[in-house]
C-alpha cells in the first residue's frame, strides 16, 4: 500500500474546526480541498484521506534531489541544510572525560569521554570552533600519600613501562597503612612540600602527571579521542585563593555560627538555598568528591579570559549536578554574566560492567576486552571472511558496540551494560551498523562507483528504494535535533533505521544481474546510504569499517 510523503490534517487548517465538526464534515472538507489543490513539477498526486489531505513526491524528483545533494555535499551533508543557515557560528570549551591520576579510570570517566566526544564532533561538523580540555584530579593530600608510597613501594621502571597501572598499585598499597600515624605524618609533610614548590617533590609529582597523560593519550588514540589541553586541579591553586578574596570584598561569603563559610544562593537572601563552601578550621571544604569549587571557579574565570568562548559545557555524570548549579550561580553573583552560557551535561550511572579480571580499573582493560570477545565472535561465524587487519577491526566494531549501547537511550537514564547484548550481530548495535557499512562498502568494491551523471533515477520507483531516498532526506532534522539537546541517540535510531532500510533494499534491489541502468541507480542509491552512514558513524565517534 502506497503512503503519503506528507499529510495536511484538515483540522488544523479550517478556522471554527471545534468539536462541532464531525468526522464526516472533516472527510468531505478534506475532499473539496484535494480536488482544487493541483499537481505541479514537485506533486505528482494529491488525494483525500479521513479528515486529511495526502501529497506525493515526484519519485523521480526525489530520487534525483537526495542523490545529487549526498553526491555534491559528501561528508557536509545534512550539515549545510537551511535549517543551520541562522545557527551562528560560535566557540566552544568542553571539559570531558576528567580522570584522577592514581585512582581507578571508572565506567563514569568512560561515558565522559565518548559522550563529550560526541558533542565536540558534532559541533566541528556543524562548523563551530571547540576547544576539548581534559581536566586532571591532580592535585590534593592523595598525593602526600602517593608520594611517600612511592618512596616505598615504587619502581622507574614500572613507573616509565606502564605508569596508570603502577601508580593506582602503590596508591592501593600505601592506602593500607594510611592510618597509620607516621605515614599520614610523611604524607602531610609531602603535600606541604609540593604546596611550598620544593623543587625535588615536585619533578617527581610532575614525572607521575606527565607520565600519566602520556599513556592515557595512547589509550585514547584507540577510543578516536583527544585534547586539546591537560588542564587540572594543579593550575589553580593559587587563583583559588585569589577567587576566595574576591568573594570576600563582595561580601559574597558569609561565616555561619558554627565555623562554616557559606555563599548565599537565594533570590530573597533568606539564607533558603546556600553552598557550603568552606569548613570550619577555614580550609576549602569538597563539595562533592574531589571538586573542590573555588578551584572550578578559578577554573572558568581563566578560561573565559584565555578563549572568550561563546558557551562552556561540562559533561560529567548526574551526581554533580548540585556542584555546577552552584558553580554557575556563585559565577553569577559575583557579576559573571557569561555564567549563563554555562552548560552541565550530565548522564546516568552504568551498572555491571564487568571484565574477565573483574570490576573496571583501566579504560584500557575496557578496550582490550572488548577487542577480544569481539575477535572471538568474528572467528566463530563461518561467514567471516579473511580480514586483512582482525585485530584491527575487531576492536573497531568492539567500541561501535560500546558507543551504540550507551547512546541509545537518554545520556541522563541508567542502564544496566550486557556484553553479549551490545555484541550481537543482529537487532539495533553498533555491531550491525558496521557490518552493514561493510556489506554497502563491498558492493561498491565488486561493481566499482556509479558515475551520478550517467544514472537514470527513473529506475528507482521500487518502494524499497523509495524509503531509503525517503529517509536520506531526513538526516538534516535529525542533526538538528542532536545540535539543540545534544544528545546522540536521535542520529542513533536515525543510523539503525537507515541500517534496517538499506539491508531490505539490499535483499529486494540486487545489482548483480539487473540491466545495466538499473544496476547503476541501484549502485547509487546504495553509495549515498553508505555515505551518509559512515559520516552519521563518525559523528557518534565510531570509524567504520570496510570488511568484516
Amino acid at each position: 500500500r502506497h503512503v503519503a510523503d506528507f499529510q495536511l490534517s484538515i483540522a488544523s487548517v479550517i478556522e471554527n474546526s471545534s468539536s462541532d465538526c464531525s468526522a464526516q464534515d472533516l472527510h468531505l472538507q478534506a475532499q473539496q480541498l484535494a480536488e482544487r489543490l493541483k499537481c505541479d513539477s514537485v506533486v505528482s498526486e494529491i488525494s483525500a484521506g479521513p479528515g486529511t489531505v495526502n501529497f506525493t513526491i515526484n519519485r523521480e524528483l526525489l530520487a534525483k534531489t537526495v542523490l545529487q545533494q549526498v553526491w555534491k555535499d559528501g561528508s557536509e551533508y545534512g550539515v549545510k541544510s537551511e535549517l543551520f543557515s541562522t545557527v551562528p557560528r560560535q566557540k566552544a570549551v568542553i571539559e570531558f572525560s576528567s580522570p584522577n591520576i592514581a585512582k581507578k579510570f571508572h565506567i563514569g570517566h568512560l561515558r565522559s569521554t565518548i559522550v563529550g566526544n560526541f558533542i565536540a564532533n558534532l559541533k566541528v561538523a556543524l562548523g563551530h570552533e571547540v576547544v576539548r580540555i581534559n581536566y586532571l584530579g591532580d592535585w590534593g593530600m592523595q598525593f602526600g600519600l602517593l608520594g611517600v608510597g612511592f618512596q616505598s613501594f615504587g619502581s622507574k621502571e614500572k613507573l616509565k613501562s606502564s605508569p596508570l597501572q603502577h601508580l593506582f598499585e602503590v596508591y592501593v598499597q600505601i592506602n593500607k597503612a594510611a592510618e597509620d600515624e607516621n605515614t599520614k605524618k610523611l604524607a602531610k609533610d609531602f603535600f606541604r612540600k609540593l604546596e611550598e614548590h620544593d623543587e625535588q617533590t615536585l619533578s617527581i609529582w610532575k614525572q607521575f602527571r606527565d607520565l600519566s597523560i602520556e599513556e592515557y593519550i595512547r589509550i585514547y588514540k584507540r577510543l578516536g579521542v583527544h585534547f586539546d589541553e591537560y588542564s587540572g586541579e594543579s593550575f589553580y591553586q593559587e587563583k583559588a585563593q585569589e577567587v576566595l578574596k574576591m568573594l570576600e570584598d563582595k561580601g559574597l561569603l558569609q561565616k555561619t555560627i558554627k565555623g562554616t563559610g557559606i555563599v548565599d544562593l537565594s533570590e530573597e537572601k533568606d539564607l533558603s538555598t546556600v553552598s557550603t563552601v568552606m569548613r570550619s578550621d577555614g580550609t576549602s571544604l569538597y563539595i562533592t568528591r574531589q571538586v573542590n569549587i573555588f578551584v572550578h571557579l578559578a577554573a572558568a574565570i581563566d578560561r573565559m579570559n584565555k578563549h572568550s568562548w561563546d558557551t562552556m559545557i561540562y559533561v560529567t555524570d548526574k551526581s554533580q549536578s548540585n556542584h555546577f548549579q552552584h558553580l554557575f550561580q556563585i559565577l553569577k553573583l559575583m557579576g559573571y554574566d557569561w555564567a549563563e552560557r554555562c552548560q552541565h551535561v550530565s548522564f546516568g550511572l552504568v551498572q555491571g560492567m564487568k571484565t574477565r579480571r573483574g570490576e573496571v580499573i583501566f579504560l584500557e582493560d575496557v578496550l582490550n576486552e572488548v577487542r577480544s570477545r569481539m575477535l572471538q565472535n568474528m572467528t566463530s561465524t563461518k561467514t567471516t571472511k579473511e580480514v586483512q587487519d582482525p585485530v584491527e577491526t575487531a576492536e573497531k566494531v568492539g567500541l561501535a558496540a560500546l558507543i551504540i549501547q550507551d547512546f541509545r537511550g537518554l545520556l541522563s537514564s541508567d542502564y544496566q551494560f550486557s556484553w553479549d547484548r551490545a555484541l550481537q550481530s543482529r537487532g539495533d548495535t553498533g555491531v550491525f551498523l558496521q557490518y552493514t557499512h561493510a556489506r554497502l562498502h563491498s558492493l561498491e568494491q565488486m561493481h566499482g562507483n556509479a558515475e551520478l551523471t550517467d544514472v537514470n533515477v527513473a529506475c528507482l520507483q521500487e518502494p524499497d528504494a523509495i524509503s531509503v531516498l525517503q529517509h536520506l532526506l531526513r538526516y538534516d532534522e535529525v542533526l538538528y535535533r542532536s545540535s539543540q539537546d545534544l544528545q546522540p541517540k536521535h542520529i542513533v535510531s536515525y543510523l539503525l533505521t537507515l541500517s534496517h532500510l538499506a539491508a531490505v533494499a539490499h535483499r529486494t534491489l540486487p545489482v548483480k544481474g539487473s540491466a545495466p541502468d538499473v544496476a547503476q541507480a541501484r549502485l547509487c542509491l546504495f553509495q549515498a546510504a553508505r555515505s551518509v552512514l559512515a559520516n552519521g558513524m563518525k559523528l557518534l565517534g565510531i570509524t567504520p569499517v570496510t570488511q568484516m
